[in-house]
């Protein structure tokens, strides 16, 4: 810290109890000082002869005032006199970052100017300011935190000012350039204690980071940081990351509560409040300079304090431009009290519909560049992907969400159909989510189910989904027929052999497709089979078609490796075991329709046929339950 020392005399003044200053001299006092509450006992003489001010308050003394003036509105108070008071004795004053503010402002008040008397206290106070203060990065950040208490004082001054750009233009430079002691809040590196184990000896040159300001300026108070923070932003030297990096750390160490998400718990709501509003104005407007998860915790912690409507527009602006980098638990944003769900699920289909305003709107852009000036990069290639990222974030969201006993039907498909299908490759993340919400809403109608599963397509599930999917007691009928069929396509697709692989139980059940008994069976069983029954009936059917179809025209190849295809079978088609809820309004359909059947084939043995008939031997009870969730 730079320190300035003025006069050559010893200090000779002394306090008799805690409101009483004066000086001790052979000399009698002639002067009584009042400032506050603090008397000082001083003489005429040396106040006169550097003071302007008291000069004319002295000339204006009477008898009635007993020799006393008041001076109680002088900026510092006592402190800021007793400097000014010395320095006309001549006694030893010792400036420094902590108190020259101070002594400025009073000798400011005291009229100590040049014309008064030669090498005044303004002049050199100037002299230290400027050429050692302002040259200073620690104590250009430590008089900075001084002006606010004498304010107008130091603002009139340019004192605030000035600090203002020091400090700025330090926090400009580039990082090579940076010689002082760069930051006293930052811990010393094990290197620079010489503690590194891998340090062999050589002491290697630290580099300075970019953001090597960053954690001091945390320690100014908000109207402060913002003007720095404005001048640091208006002399354009500063990338936007490290911008966005400063307003990150300031948050985090200024706003009580932010990292645990408890912003309102505590602490003065309006400060809070206008910290965070003041944050979201002067983050940069380009993209990335803080990211996505950040932005986040903004938004929810904007919720929390109800924050303006501006300040809540401008954070959903910036997330659906960067959406793609959050993740689930980022849009977990708690619902406002009175709601009765848990998660604010409205303001992320908002972030949800500005990220795809910002999408269109780009693609548009993009295609009317030339083909000369493009990237290599396909624009259409980086908005899918965008997209992609979204569309697995949103299946995520929707399977924590799905937990709310209190989310409505139509809420969770506007979010599900937000993003199109096209950009879900897989559907196991929609899939689970469904599975979720069906779990958690047991009382959802046959027509509502179908709704949910609606959004769905059965072609995208992976395997392991299928396989979940058909033992899935809480999906409807038609999506575990549909799920078997599109799997049956999948495998005859892959060179194996679909017919072969269907069971001949489950074919069984199928009317005869080729004889005149299909017609009276479809007839009998018309006035009971319900419509499901049917869909399931018919999609079975298909299912057989497709797969005989595949199947002879594997034989008519006559591959000896075909024919040990379809013997063996695919892995990922075995175990996939039929439910017991499908096979049993199967089997129930097909007693009323007429048929004959033994009491053995609508046994429950039937329940544990599967699609490979060897690998019944190993296959789980029914009972076993897959999960996804």
């Amino acid at each position: 810290m730079k320190y300035m020392k003025l006069g050559s005399k010893p200090d000779a003044f002394q306090a008799d109890g805690s409101n009483v200053r004066f000086v001790a001299t052979e000399l009698a006092t002639d002067v009584v000082v009042n400032v506050g509450d603090v008397k000082f006992y001083l003489h005429k003489f040396p106040l006169l002869s550097k003071s302007s001010r008291l000069k004319n308050l002295v000339s204006t003394i009477n008898e009635d005032n007993n020799d006393e003036i008041d001076i109680s509105d002088i900026p510092g108070g006592p402190a800021g006199f007793e400097i000014c008071a010395k320095f006309c004795y001549g006694m030893i004053v010792t400036l420094n970052a902590y108190n020259v503010v101070t002594a400025r402002c009073a000798a400011e008040y005291l009229e100590m100017h040049e014309t008064v008397d030669k090498g005044n206290l303004i002049y050199k106070i100037e002299v230290f300011l400027n050429s050692s203060v302002f040259r200073s990065w620690k104590d250009s950040i430590i008089v900075l935190q001084t002006t606010k208490a004498l304010l107008p004082w130091s603002e009139d001054l340019k004192v605030v000012s000035n600090c203002v750009d020091s400090i700025a233009s330090k926090a400009s430079i580039d990082s090579s350039e940076v010689e002082w002691s760069y930051t006293y809040n930052r811990k010393k590196l094990p290197s620079e204690n010489g503690l590194d184990p891998h340090w062999n000896g050589v002491r290697k040159q630290q580099g300075v980071p970019k953001d090597w300001w960053v954690e001091d300026l945390c320690e100014l108070e908000l109207d402060l940081y913002k003007r720095v923070i404005t001048a640091i932003k208006t002399k354009g030297r500063t990338s936007s990351e490290v911008i966005g990096e400063a307003l990150k750390a300031y948050t985090y160490r200024r706003l009580p509560g932010f990292a645990r998400g408890s912003v309102n718990e505590g602490g003065d709501v309006v400060k809070s409040r206008t910290l965070l509003e003041t944050i979201v104005w002067l983050m940069p407007p380009d993209k990335g300079s803080v990211s996505c998860s950040f932005l986040l915790k903004l938004l929810r912690a904007a919720c929390l304090l109800d924050c303006g409507e501006m300040s809540k527009k401008e954070l959903v602006k910036r997330i659906g431009r960067q959406l793609e980098e959050a993740s689930v638990p980022d849009l977990l944003i708690p619902a406002l009290t009175g709601e009765n769900t848990v998660y604010d699920v409205g303001m992320v289909l908002c972030i949800i519909e500005e990220f795809l305003v910002q999408e269109n709107d780009g693609n548009h852009s993009r295609s009317q560049v030339s083909e000369e000036l493009q990237d290599t990069k396909s624009p259409c290639i980086v908005a899918g992907t965008a997209k992609l990222a979204v569309s697995l974030l949103i299946d995520g969201y929707l399977a924590e969400i799905a937990k709310d006993p209190n989310l409505s039907l139509q809420k969770f498909i506007e979010l599900a159909e937000t993003i199109s299908i096209a950009f879900r490759p897989v559907h196991d993340g929609l899939y689970r989510a469904i599975d979720m919400y069906l779990k958690e809403h047991p009382e959802l109608t046959k027509s509502e189910k179908k709704k949910i599963c609606g959004l769905m397509d059965c072609k995208k599930l992976s395997a392991d989904a299928c396989i979940h999917a058909v033992q899935n007691e809480r999906l409807p009928l038609r999506v575990v027929v549909q799920v078997l069929f599109f799997e049956q396509m999948r495998a005859s697709v892959t060179g194996v052999g679909a017919a072969d692989q269907l069971p001949t139980s489950l074919g069984s059940f199928l009317p005869n497709l080729n004889g005149g008994s299909y017609r009276s069976s479809s007839k009998s069983a018309a006035t009971t089979n319900t419509d499901d029954e049917w869909d399931v009936i018919n999609s079975l059917k298909t299912v057989k078609l497709a797969a005989g179809k595949c199947a002879g025209s594997e034989r008519s190849s006559g591959s000896s490796s075909d024919v040990h295809k379809i013997s063996g079978g695919d892995d990922k088609a075995k175990g996939v075991i039929l439910p017991k809820k499908i096979l049993s309004k199967l089997l129930s359909g097909k007693a009323q329709g007429g048929e004959n059947s033994s009491s053995s084939d609508t046994s429950e043995s039937a329940v544990s046929v599967s699609i490979n008939p060897e690998a019944g031997k190993s296959t789980p009870s029914r009972n076993v339950r897959h999960s996804v969730s």
